[in-house]
């Protein structure tokens, strides 16, 4: 197992909010090492324990659990409703020229590795995939806020590298694994630059919402402040 702890950010009797560290996927078909198994161990009284959304293996960030069949079914319809809010960070090369907007670019399969995901317009197994996006600093290195609209596997990547924009860190969809500063400092990632910083969902237990943010992780800032990146953006 990964020496890594998982912070719990939230439980009650309805859902359990973790935060789930980079390199550690959150399930697993052959049973290896997983967030879900880790899980487990952190809530083993839980009636059940569904992962209501996945975060890919090096995707750091908050990962909210049903712990009910009630709670469960809350969060499908709040995803249907569109009222089960994310917000992600991301770092790009290249930020989009609008400072904010909304791409509406469906996914589906590259026939080419079905473990990798493109946008395509006639694929007949295509599926409708929005986010909108928000620049929040621009530099060496740029910070974008993303909101996915829809949850398709490896979307915000996916939608990122088809505008220009791709992750730093993600080789997969093109993106670089370093950056020469103006000084000639050199700055490399190690894994995509992607993290779940916020969540504005249902509180199924309780009246309301429920907010929880999680701080992006030592890597993520020490690559931002590496390039010049101003902190307080990343709050």
């Amino acid at each position: 197992m990964i020496p890594i702890p998982i912070p719990i950010v939230h439980r009650d009797a309805e859902l359990l909010v973790v935060n789930k560290p980079s390199g550690l996927p959150t399930t697993s078909p052959d049973g290896g090492d997983c967030l879900v198994s880790r899980v487990r161990e952190l809530d083993p009284g839980a009636p059940r324990l569904h992962p209501t959304s996945r975060l890919d293996a090096e995707v750091s960030g908050l990962v909210t659990f049903a712990r009910t069949a009630r709670a469960t079914e809350a969060l499908l319809e709040a995803r249907r409703a569109h009222a089960y809010g994310r917000t992600y960070l991301a770092l790009v090369t290249n930020a989009p020229a609008d400072d904010e907007g909304r791409w509406e670019l469906p996914i589906a399969v590259d026939p080419r590795d079905r473990r990798r995901r493109l946008v395509s317009f006639d694929d007949p197994e295509t599926k409708p995939s929005a986010t909108r996006f928000s620049v929040r600093a621009r530099g060496e290195l740029s910070l974008l806020a993303l909101f996915p609209e829809t949850g398709r596997t490896h979307q915000l990547r996916v939608h990122c590298a088809h505008v220009g924009s791709a992750m730093f860190g993600d080789v997969i969809y093109g993106g670089e694994r370093r950056v020469t500063r103006a000084n000639g400092r050199v700055v490399s990632a190690k894994r995509v630059m992607l993290h779940c910083a916020a969540l504005d969902l249902p509180n199924v237990a309780a009246e309301g919402r429920l907010v929880l943010v999680a701080p992006v992780p030592a890597d993520f800032a020490n690559v931002w402040r590496g390039v010049g990146g101003d902190p307080s953006a990343l709050g």
